[in-house]
């Protein structure tokens, strides 16, 4: 007698998965134990292989999936190589390919940091790279052994192949000279392994040797010349000693393979149970499935379609059981999708306890059963019949002595077949009994008692899978909570049905059943309304969070823009006080080597002319130091005289006394301690200013050049080779006029190439007196430290 449970396999349709699962798979054994895979009970068991099979997907979606397709069985090969056998080039090529496999698994997973549940099974892989390319390497194709399996194995060739060419050459002149006449055709052919040139019958005897073969007409004799007889036994010894050397070497191959079979074995079975695995995703992916959550009582799929059913067209509903009932009674007319729930339901069981990913929500929960019983007479299956009253009731006897608290009951036209009224007695009492055993229970039926019975018993839920009786069609959409129609009489108005006939009939009907009906369409009504204001506030729901989520990037990007714009600006400021640093430097070394040259030779006329051109410098230093946009000059003033006070236009609060106007026109000013000369367009009159103003200004531009000082850092991270190298000048000019001893230069890891130019660079500076790279803690290859000369 077929098992209960397996036979409730078979009529959900599971094995019809495991055949779509096959197709994934790539080996032969895995295709194998796809179409064995049976649900498992255990919880621990269950949601580890809905892991394997989420970590799978996950690791497919971002690096597709590893090869298993030249893995085929090793264990018998391995097994008779372990007692002594030799194995043929087919077998050994086998070896090879697991090998090979297992080599590009463990490569596969090494590209991966995230843990996995697969991790075993990949860290179990051994690979024999070295055994792997020796048989590859010797081993052309299952008819090939390469010269280069040994160096025996290539000398034999090589002589036997200049044997070939020496008889072949003494052949060729024979049917080149004049001996060709006795030949039926000049060619040189074989017979029985050895080299025969065609000869006339007639004329046989004028070609002495040995005769191998005669044509079917006899015309032909096919002879061995005596010339060539001792060249082909020589051919022959070496044909002999080239077979002896190939066995020696698929003897050495095997023996080979014999001292590493357990590990190959481990790889074989561990290869094959990661390609169940991949197939599992690669269904996953297909169906476009996901894993529910293993939860202790009760199912809840949500947004769920049966697995077989086209994914684009298939409805989808929302299926529950466990929470506040523990019973389901569907109702409804034929055909309107009440048998393809019953078969959802426990399908979307059966797969998730194989490790299948279900086509429902990854919000799905559901608790793991030790058994699924189905009593389904599914009428609308080619693959089944109608079921008697008698066979159906063997079938929930069955059921009756196996269900438990983890047992999920699904009875199909529950009390069908027999008297109405007794049949819907029958039905409510089994359904009573597989409730005090714990069992959840999922039937459907087309008798109104059994509606009334799910109305008034606590635990028990009516539901229905709706039906338009505008378009005489079933939308398969179940509705949890709301008890189904007959629609008899409408349906039959609608094909046209006289309408005497269906008044005859509705009188017939009692008060009590025509109320019932009744309040089912008012219900009906009502819950078409509440899912038109469900809908509406989830388009409005939906609205609001992609307006929320508008804002907060409006929000982001605004942020970002005013980061970008400080950045940029602080950038702006550093690259002016920078150059202001340099101008200074600049300004104060000169100083002191005019001083120094004052001392000595006391040329005050040069020493001036050199103020002058010193107090340009500072001015224009001064004028980038202020980082602010040019203004307009002040309007021109009366031409200065000798004693006046005058401001410098091009730097505003700067005062000079005028000490000369020369013949040509220009001022010499007194500006503090610095003489210097301007035309008097470069001047603006003052009137009542005096020479101690004049000295504080000057006196404050110049402390402001003394504070500033040299940055021993520069990152050059981000920039291109080019834009590197212009900043790393600017930034080595400074730190000499900073008098630095030491710099870093910041430029990353990267690919190198700023690395590269930053230090063929350094080598050409003559700034630069030695450089390395930064030391742990300094930032190591991403940094160089230079002394500065």
């Amino acid at each position: 007698m077929i098992d209960l449970f397996e036979k409730s396999v078979e009529t959900l349709e599971l094995p019809k998965v495991l055949e779509m699962l096959a197709v994934e798979a790539s080996t032969q054994e895995g295709k194998e134990r796809c179409l064995k895979l049976r649900p498992y009970t255990d919880p621990d068991d269950v949601e580890r292989a809905l892991a394997e099979t989420s970590a799978a997907v996950d690791l497919v979606s971002l690096r597709g999936a590893p090869y298993f397709g030249d893995v085929r069985p090793v264990e018998t090969s391995l097994q008779r190589a372990d007692m002594g056998g030799a194995l043929n080039t087919r077998e050994l090529l086998d070896v090879a390919a697991v090998l090979r496999c297992a080599r590009g698994c463990i490569e596969y997973a090494a590209g991966s940091d995230k843990k996995t549940p697969m991790d075993p099974l990949f860290l179990g892989l051994t690979a024999n790279r070295f055994l792997e390319e020796k048989i590859t390497g010797s081993i052309l194709s299952e008819e090939e052994i390469a010269d280069a399996a040994s160096p025996a194995l290539a000398d034999i060739r090589r002589h036997k192949r200049a044997t070939a060419a020496k008889v072949r050459d003494i052949l060729q002149k024979l049917i080149t000279s004049n001996q060709s006449k006795y030949l039926r055709e000049p060619i040189i052919t074989q017979r029985n392994g050895r080299f025969v040139v065609p000869v006339k019958s007639e004329n046989k005897n004028d070609v002495p040797g040995l005769v191998h073969d005669l044509s079917s007409s006899g015309g032909t004799f096919f002879i061995e010349p005596m010339g060539v007889v001792k060249a082909n036994n020589e051919l022959r010894e070496l044909e002999a000693k080239e077979k002896k050397e190939i066995e020696r070497i698929l003897a050495e191959l095997s023996a080979d393979c014999a001292a590493h079979r357990e590990d190959i074995s481990q790889d074989y079975r561990f290869l094959v149970l990661l390609d169940v695995i991949f197939a599992r995703a690669g269904l996953s992916l297909r169906m476009r499935g996901m894993a529910p959550k293993i939860v202790s009582r009760g199912l809840r799929f949500l947004d769920a379609r049966h697995p077989l059913l086209d994914r684009d067209t298939a409805v989808r509903n929302d299926l529950r059981m466990g929470s506040d009932f523990d019973t389901l009674v569907i109702t409804g007319p034929n055909t309107g999708g009440k048998t393809v729930t019953l078969k959802t339901i426990g399908l979307l069981v059966l797969m998730a306890q194989c490790g299948l990913h279900i086509p429902a929500s990854d919000e799905s929960e559901m608790q793991v059963f030790d058994r699924v019983l189905a009593d389904i007479g599914d009428e609308q299956s080619i693959a089944q019949s109608l079921s008697t009253f008698s066979s159906h009731m063997t079938t929930i006897v069955g059921i009756l002595k196996e269900a438990d608290d983890k047992t999920l009951v699904l009875f199909d036209e529950l009390g069908a077949g027999t008297d109405p009224v007794e049949g819907a007695a029958l039905a409510a009492a089994v359904i009573e009994e597989s409730r005090s055993l714990g069992a959840l229970v999922a039937a459907t039926t087309h008798y109104a008692e059994l509606k009334v019975y799910a109305m008034t018993t606590a635990g028990v839920e009516n539901a229905s899978c709706e039906f338009n009786v505008e378009t005489l069609a079933p939308t398969y959409k179940l509705l949890i909570g709301i008890p189904g129609k007959s629609n008899a009489f409408a349906i039959s108005r609608r094909l046209g049905l006289p309408e005497h006939i269906i008044d005859a009939a509705a009188n017939r009907v009692s008060a009590e059943n025509v109320r019932f009906e009744d309040v089912l369409t008012q219900l009906d009504v009502q819950r078409q309304e509440m899912e038109k204001e469900k809908e509406a506030a989830r388009v409005l729901r939906r609205e609001t969070e992609e307006a929320r989520a508008k804002a907060a990037q409006y929000r982001d990007d605004l942020e970002k823009q005013r980061a970008k714009a400080v950045e940029k600006a602080e950038a702006e400021a550093r690259a002016i006080l920078d150059e202001a640093r340099r101008a200074a430097d600049d300004t104060f070394r000169e100083l002191d080597d005019m001083r120094k040259r004052q001392r000595k030779e006391e040329d005050w006329q040069r020493v001036n002319e050199a103020r002058t051109g010193l107090r340009h410098k500072l001015n224009e230093a001064e004028g980038r130091l202020g980082a602010a946009p040019e203004t307009e000059l002040p309007p021109p003033t009366r031409p200065a005289v000798k004693g006046d006070t005058v401001e410098l236009a091009r730097m505003p609060g700067t005062k000079a006394t005028v000490l000369e106007v020369k013949k040509d026109g220009t001022l010499q000013l007194q500006a503090g301690i610095l003489k210097l000369t301007a035309t008097q367009e470069e001047v603006r009159v003052t009137e009542g200013e005096t020479e101690a103003s004049v000295k504080k200004v000057v006196a404050s531009a110049t402390h402001k050049l003394r504070t500033m000082g040299a940055s021993p850092e520069v990152d050059l991270r981000g920039m291109t080779a080019a834009e590197a190298l212009l900043e790393l000048d600017r930034f080595l000019d400074n730190a000499v006029m900073g008098r630095l001893q030491e710099v870093r230069i910041i430029h990353g890891k990267g690919t190198g190439v700023v690395r590269s130019a930053v230090r063929d660079h350094l080598k050409r500076s003559p700034y630069i007196r030695t450089f390395r790279p930064g030391k742990y803690g300094e930032g190591e290859d991403g940094v160089t430290v230079a002394e500065l000369k």
